[in-house]
């Protein structure tokens, strides 16, 4: 009997003591978890914060008014204008001329590989899509410069050697393994069953992959749409070599123009003393720059939010 009693005391002295341990190392992991997690938290709000602390120096000198309506931007001219308008019409016009090509490209890509391409051929191919978002991006600028845009002037002979069109085909080529791997996962991610009820229904492999998966997997393709945009509105070099570095307020692809990008990698490199007021114009522009991302995220999550509700 007192044999049996020490050997239950000692099993339940271990047990507690692995009970004891296990709490302190789940403990430990939910602490480094949280400190990941607010690691992430706080380099958003010191960015926030910076870009908000150098932008009021800058708007000391120049009034807000000025800065978002006038259609001139020279700030580093000796007769300077900060108007942002044509960063910011450079910017939004290769972005859409990235999206018309990333988003029905990569959708179709998407949904090829999720309802048709055998098991086979899909992890032959998707490793390889998703090998394209590895390329330097200053790749694709050089391509966009002399395979692109020689190309398209062969369509229109009166095309400058700058432009955005060339550069925003080459950033919608680039940003399409993002939308279509992030599209493919959503759509694979669809319960097997609403494929099942609608061939029961009598529809076909086509009609179930646009009537039920794509719709079952909108929020997941809304995340892929919103991840091309960020990407595209934040592309530097293809923009710098290819669309050129001349502001110009213009929407017309054809043209060359600066993007918000472009002009803070060339403030940047430049010889701009820390503190006047040409170095301090890159943290306006950055701080527009994060404003539009802003805007197409909560466009993005609106749109999400409101297509559950109608399902």
């Amino acid at each position: 009997m007192a044999s049996t009693a020490a050997t239950t005391k000692s099993s339940d002295l271990v047990l507690r003591s692995g009970l004891r341990y296990r709490k302190i190392r789940d403990r430990i992991i939910e602490t480094f978890l949280l400190a990941a997690g607010l690691v992430a938290v706080f380099t958003t709000i010191a960015i926030v914060v910076i870009l908000l602390t150098e932008s009021s120096a800058f708007f000391e000198h120049v009034s807000l008014k000025d800065f978002l309506t006038d259609t001139m931007w020279t700030p580093l001219f000796a007769d300077a204008h900060y108007g942002i308008l044509p960063l910011v019409a450079g910017t939004l016009t290769t972005t859409m001329v990235a999206l018309i090509v990333a988003v029905p490209v990569g959708t179709i890509i998407a949904i090829y590989l999720s309802e048709f391409a055998s098991h086979r051929l899909r992890e032959t191919v998707k490793p390889i899509l998703e090998l394209l978002g590895a390329v330097p991006t200053v790749v694709y600028g050089y391509f966009a410069l002399t395979a692109v845009t020689p190309l398209l002037q062969l369509i229109f002979p009166e095309l400058p050697g700058f432009n955005m069109l060339s550069a925003g085909l080459v950033i919608g080529l680039m940003i399409v393994p993002y939308v279509a791997s992030v599209s493919e996962d959503a759509m694979r991610s669809v319960p097997r069953y609403m494929r099942e009820g609608s061939y029961a229904m009598g529809a076909t492999r086509l009609q179930t992959a646009l009537r039920v998966v794509v719709p079952g997997a909108f929020s997941g393709l809304a995340a892929a749409f919103i991840l091309g945009i960020s990407r595209a509105v934040g592309e530097t070099m293809v923009v710098a070599i290819a669309a050129g570095m001349q502001p110009n307020f213009t929407f017309d692809p054809r043209e060359q123009a600066a993007t918000i990008t472009a002009y803070i990698v060339q403030v940047s490199l430049g010889d701009l003393p820390h503190g006047s007021i040409g170095y301090q114009s890159i943290f306006a522009a950055g701080l527009v720059l994060m404003l539009i991302t802003l805007i197409f995220n909560v466009i993005g999550f609106s749109l999400t939010r409101k297509f559950r509700e109608a399902y």
